[in-house]
């Protein structure tokens, strides 16, 4: 794709003027075949490929200091020759050579273990291109953005680095430059459509939608553009053609946008400007609150305001102010991310459990950008290639907060140049500032000056005492120069009164001399033996001075709950008190700077400071045992409250002290399930290493209709590996479940099979047999589900369990039907609706109903069918089961559309469109689909 964009690139296309002259009329050309341009026009062209891709590096590198290890990896890749590193002296001292010709415009030094080339921006075709198009994005006048954008695609004179770089090398250095490239044409053609020139557009779109066959954008383009030249049908078909060409490249329906845009010009409700014609995307705002009254930090600020890296790290020790500094940045350029900002904590480090897995970390990315559950997919590459196409064309921020390593991140790097990506860590992160361009942002502690700024701004206003410059000194010494240290101790004193700086200072001298502070724990992580034992300092004088029940409070919050983050009732019950006693010593912490409240209501506690409770709190099984109550008693309630037809388990009775969350409809238990949902999954196995084995399965039972409405079935598998062989039939059936939501379908057929050679309730038989004979109609053996489904219904009826008997009675009649014996099925059905008449069973009923009507449509019965989803509508709408209802719908315009009444059918099929994509159901994108189908036919 890449080869193809150059092609059709490599001539100008800029409509607009001249390109502005370079400062000193030397230029640097990358942009197509690398060579150096005098101030007099004269060609300064270097003779070898290696010194031109050599230079080449150090110019895309300019002002950074460019590695001898990674010139060598460029220039030689797997295999360099034994004298690699004095072949790179040479090929530095030929481009000296060439570089002097300039008149002193470059200068390329040595510097420590690599080289840096010193040389203005502009002079350098890349470092304008960026220049000008971010300039582009920034004008609101589609002419003036045009123009712009005309003037940096003018550069452009062939591939990048076209005599220069091949293969891996290439992909590696230019892949991003092209799709920059790209992307600005995608933005030019979007300014000259709204500048009123879709007439001029239509042959030039025309041939790159025959040229990038699967890029929608362009597509989109195309159709706004016959459009609005007033060839309604001509754009219609457009978007036949690129729908046509996707799903047999692809396998995919166009994208949300692309569909959106045709019904619009299908209806004429496209909208005066070009992009309004598409619905406004997810545009998430996560970045944490900024820190108010920000101070110090100021060359990094500059670094990062001056910066052109699209991605960022920014690296220190823990408490250092990583998370701060990245945040406060953020807050101050988000203006020029429209389409939203993403936040993710990577969990990198910490005693609180393992990094966060990448699949689960882009999981919740896209989650955020509001794509459907159903539409994600569980492999890291597909998953990887999707978060990219969904932000290929959008400008977010993107904040990957305390990560581990590059391998971490590099998965969840978006692809668009438009994107900006913070990393903060406590590695330095040289894999991706060697092979990703990131720019290094070094956090050290911070200076006596800005120390004393801190501690002045958050104290001057309240105690003369702050300017004490000898006591203030003292205490920075002993807070070793951290901020998180330093805010514990000012938050300190601003919330005790008579307490100055000089009384604290003489404190923590005093308790620095105390020889239990210096365990080696977790703390020990910090540079330098000395910093840890003072910052442990600090952190016991502030613990010593809470009240007894808010110190209990931190000792529990940050040595035994579970999770990155904990609700009020959770706390609540950890400590064993009523919620609202709770709030005065949650308040009383976050005073002091131990717990932070990330978003409305929710609590988190710093690791280091969670390092230093586990160091203080004592063994608390029954505070365990609470907490753990609390999340399955909640969670069960939930899951009930979403799928009311669940078989329940026994619970038993919740400890002493605990506080249940009231949750009262399915919409409450689903915002609960999202705000706890990462906290439950590190329940489980925290509630099995506590040797609660039944909490463990029980928790991930309540999590079954909550996942299998995200498709979080891959993290379910991970929680419960830990669990395979507790020999608890539960665990099984789960994975089962598991396996069979993610197509792998023998893995599913394995732990259920094993799952019922561990059950000896025949209900729970039944149960297995029943997932069993669903996991074999999904491989195409409806005989062998059938014969399933009967043994349950034996199983069933041997218990009495007549709902059970009912259910599978109408599954009877599903399955015989498929098979084509559908009189047997009509009788089984109906002898199911009358049980479940019987037993006041209205979901039961309003199923049977719905198989009673497939059945009538199998027959060609149509108006019996319609009139059988009726009656199973009715039921699906008083009991509020709003999937059910759309299901049935789907149904219903199904035998409306065989009946020959197509638009009764569309109808149909748009008011179950409207509320699948109302609860981000799967569903949809399949439905739409045949609405796309049936309007193209209606046309």
């Amino acid at each position: 794709m890449r080869r193809a964009a150059c092609q059709i690139l490599a001539t100008p296309v800029c409509r607009n003027g001249p390109v502005a002259p370079t400062l000193s009329g030397v230029e640097f050309r990358l942009l197509g075949a690398v060579e150096i341009q005098g101030a007099g026009g004269e060609s300064i062209r270097l003779k070898r490929r290696m010194e031109r891709l050599a230079l080449a590096v150090l110019l895309l590198q300019a002002g950074r200091v460019v590695s001898a290890d990674r010139l060598v990896d460029l220039l030689w890749r797997d295999a360099p020759p034994a004298g690699a590193r004095g072949a790179v002296q040479s090929l530095v001292s030929r481009i000296r050579g060439a570089l002097r010709d300039t008149g002193g415009e470059a200068q390329l030094l040595s510097q420590g273990q690599g080289y840096v080339l010193r040389v203005h921006p502009d002079t350098v075709d890349v470092h304008r291109f960026t220049g000008l198009v971010a300039r582009a994005r920034a004008v609101d006048d589609a002419r003036q953005r045009s123009a712009l954008l005309g003037a940096a695609l003018d550069l452009w004179r062939g591939p990048a680095l076209a005599d220069a770089a091949a293969g891996s090398v290439r992909e590696e250095l230019c892949g991003g430059l092209e799709e920059a490239r790209f992307a600005a044409y995608c933005d030019r053609i979007d300014a000259d459509l709204v500048a009123g020139r879709h007439a001029e557009l239509v042959p030039e779109l025309s041939k790159l939608v025959t040229e990038f066959p699967l890029r929608e954008r362009l597509h989109g383009q195309l159709m706004l553009a016959l459009y609005r030249c007033g060839r309604r049908g001509d754009a219609l078909d457009a978007y036949q053609k690129a729908r046509k060409l996707l799903v047999a490249e692809l396998g995919l329906e166009p994208g949300p946008q692309l569909r959106d845009l045709a019904t619009a010009v299908l209806t004429d409700a496209v909208a005066a400007h070009p992009q309004a014609a598409h619905p406004a995307a997810a545009r998430p705002a996560q970045l944490p609150p900024d820190l108010v009254g920000f101070v110090g930090r100021a060359d990094h600020l500059c670094r990062l305001d001056g910066a052109t890296a699209t991605v960022r790290v920014i690296a220190g020790t823990a408490g250092v102010g990583k998370t701060s500094l990245a945040v406060h940045w953020a807050h101050r350029v988000r203006h020029r991310f429209p389409d939203g900002q993403l936040y993710v904590n990577l969990n990198g480090f910490g005693p609180s459990g393992p990094p966060m897995a990448p699949d689960q970390a882009i999981r919740g990315l896209l989650d955020a950008l509001g794509v459907p559950a159903g539409k994600i997919p569980h492999d890291l590459p597909a998953q990887t290639a999707l978060y990219r196409s969904v932000l290929a064309d959008q400008r977010v921020l993107i904040l990957l907060d305390n990560a581990y390593d590059s391998d971490q991140v590099r998965p969840l790097l978006p692809g668009s140049p438009r994107c900006l990506v913070m990393v903060t860590s406590r590695n330095t992160m040289s894999g991706l500032v060697a092979t990703d361009a990131a720019l290094p942002v070094r956090l050290d502690m911070l200076s006596t000056q800005e120390a004393r700024e801190l501690l002045a701004h958050r104290l001057g206003a309240i105690d003369d005492s702050a300017a004490d410059e000898r006591a203030a000194d003292e205490v920075i010494a002993r807070c070793a120069h951290l901020p998180l240290a330093l805010a514990i101790v000012a938050a300190r004193v601003a919330t005790s009164p008579g307490l100055t700086l000089p009384a604290l200072a003489a404190e923590l001298s005093e308790l620095s001399g105390l020889s239990n502070l210096s365990k080696v724990s977790y703390l020990d992580a910090l540079d330098g033996e000395d910093a840890t034992t003072r910052v442990r300092t600090v952190f016991s004088s502030s613990y010593r001075s809470l009240s007894p029940i808010a110190a209990r409070l931190f000792r529990l919050f940050g040595g035994r709950h579970c999770g990155p983050s904990a609700s009020a009732a959770a706390l609540a019950s950890l400590a064993g008190l009523p919620c609202p006693d709770v709030g005065a010593p949650l308040a009383e912490l976050s005073a002091a700077n131990l717990v932070v409240e990330p978003a409305s209501g929710r609590y988190a506690c710093h690791d280091l400071l969670s390092a230093y409770a586990r160091e203080t709190v004592e063994d608390d099984p029954a505070a365990v045992r609470r907490m753990l109550d609390h999340y399955l008693h909640t969670a069960y309630q939930a899951a009930l409250l979403l799928e009311p037809r669940r078989e329940p388990i026994p619970l038993g009775a919740p400890a002493g002290g605990v506080t249940i969350v009231a949750l009262s409809d399915p919409a409450q238990a689903m915002a609960w399930f999202a705000a706890e949902h990462a906290v439950l999954f590190a329940a489980i196995p925290y509630a099995a290493a506590q040797r609660l084995d039944t909490h463990a399965w029980q928790l991930a039972w309540t999590l079954t209709t909550y996942c299998n409405r995200q498709g979080h079935w891959d993290r379910v598998i991970a929680t419960l590996a830990g669990l395979r062989d507790s020999g608890e039939p539960h665990v099984h059936r789960l994975l089962g479940l598991a396996y069979a939501h993610l197509g792998r379908q023998g893995k599913a057929e394995s732990h259920l099979w094993r799952a019922l050679d561990l059950t000896r309730d025949p209900v729970d038989q039944a149960n297995v047999l029943n997932n069993l004979a669903w996991v074999m109609a999904r491989q195409g053996r409806t005989e062998a589900a059938l014969k399933h489904v009967e043994w349950g219904l034996d199983r069933y009826r041997a218990a009495g369990h007549r709902a059970g008997e009912a259910r599978l009675l109408n599954a009877v009649g599903f399955f015989q039907t498929q098979l084509g014996r559908h009189q047997s099925a009509i009788r089984h059905c109906r002898r199911a609706l009358a049980m479940l008449e019987e037993l006041d069973d209205r979901v039961g009923q309003a199923n049977t109903w719905d198989s009673i009507g497939y059945i009538h449509h199998q027959l060609g019965e149509y108006p019996e069918a319609a009139a059988c989803y009726g009656r199973a509508l009715d039921l699906f709408r008083e009991d509020g089961d709003r999937f059910h209802e759309a299901d049935t719908l789907t149904h219903l315009g199904d035998t409306q559309h065989a009946a020959g009444d197509g638009e009764r059918a569309r109808d149909t099929w748009r008011q179950a469109l409207a509320i699948f994509d109302d609860l981000g159901h799967a569903d949809a994108d399949q439905l739409r689909t045949r609405l796309d189908e049936a309007a193209g036919r209606a046309v």
